[in-house]
């Protein structure tokens, strides 16, 4: 169930909508199901419906119009809530409808229990999946009814209500979600065409820039230069920047001015100070240097989303906010930098994911410099000439995803949890489409069978909870080829095999073949080790496999498309 609260000062225009049956087309049957005293006047079951109505609203005034005497009413004295069921729920009869709208004027103070003095109260049922309780807030002793938090207080008393039923548990927030588009914003998009609202679609723009630039004045120097986008830098008197307003340009209000919308009524972390943090904190990518190659930014971007999954089980919860919060900005960073195709799926991945990267857990964005720097300098990376650069980063960020949604159900944040299920989908799909063709170049080379039966031997050694798995896997011939050809540019395949497998558990992997082999294909771009520096490896290795703890994991259920599962 979900209600919806807000105030007015018009009571008897509240009760003509509810009971309306000629402009409003979809009520029906409009009656009270419950009220303060249960002997309210009914206006949907009398033959004089006009006359009704105005009773009901004196009745409802009453106390209303003696705390104006005194001058003790306050200006917004109308309390409007409607309480929807779910679709898929059964249509609740009158007596439980009653039943719910008590408890709710109860829990948000309107009505307590057992108070003679509550404020007066109806409850409409105009349609089979919904009722409106309409009130006044001045109460018999013409005091003033504390309802506040009244939201959080009726969505409580919902949650439980459900239980109690049987009915949909909606999935509820932490109250950090970016606001919802107005039923004004979605019919004005619908107009001029837009399947998304000016809002949404400003939220998508600015969190793509924030994720590409280094500074503030990059942030608004990319937002100038975006076309159908208006940017405003807001001072104080000092001079001093105090935030900014953001517009779509086809957007405009009846005096053809713009709409103009704040950072942190896009999403409260696109105010001025949450986009300063952030940008405050980027760690600087090595340059050029005469002699010495410099690191691919793709595969520093690589490393830093694979690391994150480990973050995640450390106990530091401000910084795994920040690292959820900047591999959301990897996320939006993708469709610029992406293949054409890829871009629908990675857009909607990046919009699911950003709910996932906040919570009531404050980030500590410093601890995420690393793949902040790396997200930055893959943008302004000429686009790859071949695919697997991107498939091994999508390849990372599928088991980032997984394991931000077991961060989050381990937490309770039920809305991340469903958003990051969500992102799940979407990158599977451009993860699935992008491997492809490198996949199928890399199979094209496989190597003898006499060297296949060998790097199984290896395999077998290195990872043998997983080999068989791998062997099936049908991306093992490129895994062949990948270890055979690092084996080739002077690595040795079991300590590399062993290297990628120690990066993270394979357990979360669908697909183990085509993690391993973007993870070799990595760490063999790396210069190969001398004798000395394999065996000093080798002892290190071994050390760490006795001294490691064992963690006991904790499964996520996470949806798969069709198309993904393993034959």
């Amino acid at each position: 169930m979900i209600a919806k609260i807000s105030s007015g000062k018009d009571t008897a225009g509240l009760i003509r909508y509810l009971f309306d049956t000629k402009k409003a087309k979809d009520h029906t049957d409009p009656h009270l199901v419950a009220s303060w005293d249960g002997f309210a006047p009914d206006p949907g079951r009398t033959d004089d419906f006009t006359t009704t109505k105005k009773l009901l609203v004196a009745d409802l005034d009453l106390h209303v119009k003696q705390a104006r005497r005194l001058d003790r009413a306050p200006e917004q004295h109308v309390w409007h809530c409607s309480i929807r069921a779910a679709e898929t729920d059964r249509h609740l009869s009158d007596e439980e409808w009653s039943d719910v709208a008590r408890r709710v004027v109860a829990a948000t103070g309107i009505a307590p229990d057992g108070d003679p003095d509550g404020c007066r109260w109806v409850a409409v049922r105009h349609a089979p999946d919904h009722i409106h309780i309409a009130a006044t807030k001045v109460c018999g002793d013409l005091r003033t009814a504390c309802h506040w938090n009244d939201y959080l207080t009726a969505d409580r008393e919902l949650a439980a209500i459900e239980k109690e039923y049987g009915l949909v548990q909606v999935v509820r927030g932490d109250r950090t979600a970016a606001k919802c588009p107005t039923r004004a914003e979605q019919e004005k998009a619908r107009r001029a065409g837009h399947d998304k609202t000016a809002r949404e679609r400003l939220r998508a723009t600015v969190r793509t820039a924030v994720a590409a630039a280094t500074s503030t004045e990059e942030f608004v120097h990319l937002l100038n230069h975006t076309d159908g986008v208006l940017v405003e830098v807001v001072h104080f008197p000092s001079g001093d920047v105090r935030g900014y307003k953001f517009a779509s340009e086809d957007t405009t209000t009846a005096a053809h001015e713009p709409v103009w919308f704040s950072g942190s009524e896009l999403a409260p972390d696109l105010s001025f100070p949450k986009i300063r943090e952030r940008l405050e904190n980027i760690e600087s990518q090595p340059t050029n240097q005469p002699g010495r190659r410099r690191p691919n930014p793709w595969h520093q971007a690589t490393a830093a989303a694979e690391r994150i999954p480990h973050r995640l089980d450390q106990p530091d919860d401000e910084a795994s906010q920040a690292h959820l919060a900047a591999f959301g900005e990897a996320l939006d960073a993708l469709p610029l930098i992406a293949p054409q195709a890829l871009r629908p799926q990675l857009r909607e991945a990046a919009g699911a994911f950003e709910r996932a990267t906040r919570s009531r857990i404050r980030a500590e964005h410093h601890h995420a410099r690393a793949l902040r720097g790396a997200v930055r300098a893959v943008v302004r990376e000429p686009a790859p000439r071949d695919g697997a650069v991107l498939a091994m980063f999508l390849d990372a960020t599928i088991l980032v995803v997984i394991a931000a949604a077991r961060w989050h159900q381990l937490r309770h944040h039920d809305q991340q949890v469903a958003a990051a299920h969500q992102t799940l989908l979407h990158l599977q799909a451009a993860y699935d489409q992008a491997a492809a063709v490198p996949l199928a170049v890399l199979t094209q080379r496989r190597p003898p069978q006499q060297t296949v039966d060998r790097h199984i031997g290896h395999l077998r050694r290195a990872v043998p909870d997983h080999a068989e798995q791998i062997i099936e896997d049908p991306a093992f011939d490129a895994f062949t080829v990948t270890l055979a050809e690092a084996e080739a540019a002077g690595h040795d395949p079991e300590q590399l095999l062993q290297q990628a497998a120690d990066q993270r558990a394979l357990d979360d992997a669908r697909r183990p073949a085509r993690v391993l082999t973007w993870r070799i294909q990595r760490l063999s771009a790396r210069s190969a080790p001398s004798a000395r520096a394999r065996a000093a490896q080798a002892r290190s290795t071994a050390a760490q496999h006795i001294d490691a703890p064992v963690h006991t994991a904790v499964a996520v259920p996470v949806p798969q498309p069709p198309q993904a599962r393993r034959r």
